[in-house]
């Protein structure tokens, strides 16, 4: 079990009545399909092991950012991490953002255990970095800080709805999209509550009735758009009917779209594969930046060469979909079967094991998985989820706070 983490409170008798004041919040997904997907207590940390995730993320954020400076107009490297080909125009003539936000709305996922060298203290390590369309703001702007107020915890994700307005302010969407908008709980849910800490006036469209003629993007109503936030992914461009489209509109500059094209550049994790790379060959990075891939990065290849003890998982895999966990001899030890596996599509990646810690419950004994959300370049607020050794889609939300 860990040393690391407290589970704090306990499941209140009437859940009913709390999943009701969720709702009026904003978060409407706290049970789903009669599942409890939320859990009523907290994994409570000490500031020392905050402070260190927020420092990983910081100084990883940097490192990120150099790669894709890197990367960009290299088609060989877009090949290599899984880019789609009809993204590559796209991705060539857009402009880079000047300063380290080619994302503004992003999230860090790491595995946070006791240091073994180093009892009491926290080793951080990178699963992954979700750029493009991480979910999980809802239970971490709203959800966290709630239950954190009600289990004297504090609650280090307060300054979440200023950044989201300081970036949508810069990026001034005038619209904000996802599937299924209006029936998709969660995505629909996210976006409503982007647009209503932005602060600003905006359409909320669903992507399936938007049109597009010669690059011009209209919504269900026929009216034109020139600045959409999409919770879309954007690899699914390359195999979506009308994603070539979308991707011309934005090529062709009639529409800015938000994150940033070269958020997929980040998305991919074929990304971690090169910053590892270029860390081995002692290319782009400066000593310090050197020091934080080597802490807080988990040795990672777009070639099976470890003997065991590692993890594949496709470059574009989204909810644990497509992950498979190798054991010390290299047999296949567990693989996610419920997340779509989008293997078959994108190439895969070999990443040094690093399993999760283990916390107790009122779910049972589940892995923990600490997330951290970029928003407008910032570290600014933490998501926890606990399932199994792979956080798939049937993980549950567990707030996480500070003692």
């Amino acid at each position: 079990m860990s040393g690391l983490f407290q589970i704090v409170g306990t499941p209140s008798e009437n859940r009913e009545e709390l999943l009701e004041e969720l709702r009026e919040m904003g978060f409407a997904w706290a049970d789903y399909e009669e599942e409890r997907y939320w859990i009523d207590q907290a994994a409570a940390m000490n500031g020392h092991t905050y402070a260190e995730v927020e420092e990983a993320s910081r100084r990883l954020w940097r490192v990120f950012d150099k790669a894709v400076r890197y990367v960009h107009r290299r088609r060989d490297l877009y090949e290599l991490i899984g880019i789609p080909p009809v993204l590559w125009n796209m991705l060539d003539q857009a402009p880079v953002a000047d300063e380290p936000k080619i994302s503004r709305y992003a999230r860090f996922d790491f595995a946070v255990s006791e240091d073994p060298e180093h009892p009491g203290a926290a080793s951080v390590k990178l699963l992954e970095l979700n750029a493009d369309t991480p979910t999980g703001y809802v239970e971490s702007s709203i959800a966290t800080p709630w239950m954190c107020s009600r289990l004297g915890l504090r609650s280090m994700n307060d300054g979440m709805a200023a950044q989201v307005r300081a970036a949508w302010e810069a990026e001034k969407p005038d619209t904000a999209a996802c599937i299924a908008y209006g029936e998709h709980e969660e995505d629909s849910g996210t976006i409503e509550a982007l647009v209503r800490h932005s602060g600003r006036d905006m359409r909320l469209v669903d992507c399936l009735e938007l049109t597009i003629d010669d690059g011009l993007v209209k919504d269900g109503q026929g009216e034109p758009i020139s600045r959409m936030f999409a919770l879309y992914p954007k690899e699914w461009m390359s195999v979506d009917d009308g994603g070539e489209a979308l991707a011309y509109a934005v090529e062709s500059g009639q529409l800015k779209l938000f994150n940033h094209p070269h958020a997929i550049l980040l998305q991919s994790k074929g990304m971690m594969a090169v910053v590892w790379g270029l860390h081995e060959l002692g290319m782009l990075y400066d000593d310090e930046e050197r020091e934080a891939i080597a802490k807080y990065m988990l040795p990672t290849y777009n070639k099976p060469i470890f003997s065991g003890d590692y993890v594949s998982k496709s470059m574009f895999g989204r909810e644990g979909g497509s992950v498979r966990m190798y054991g010390q001899g290299g047999e296949l030890e567990l693989e996610d079967e419920e997340g779509y596996d989008t293997s078959g599509l994108f190439p895969v990646v070999y990443q040094k094991r690093a399993d999760l810690p283990r916390v107790t419950t009122a779910e049972g004994e589940l892995h923990l998985l600490v997330g951290m959300f970029v928003i407008d370049g910032v570290p600014c607020g933490m998501l926890g989820r606990a399932g199994g050794l792979i956080t798939g889609n049937a993980s549950h939300f567990i707030a996480l706070g500070v003692e």
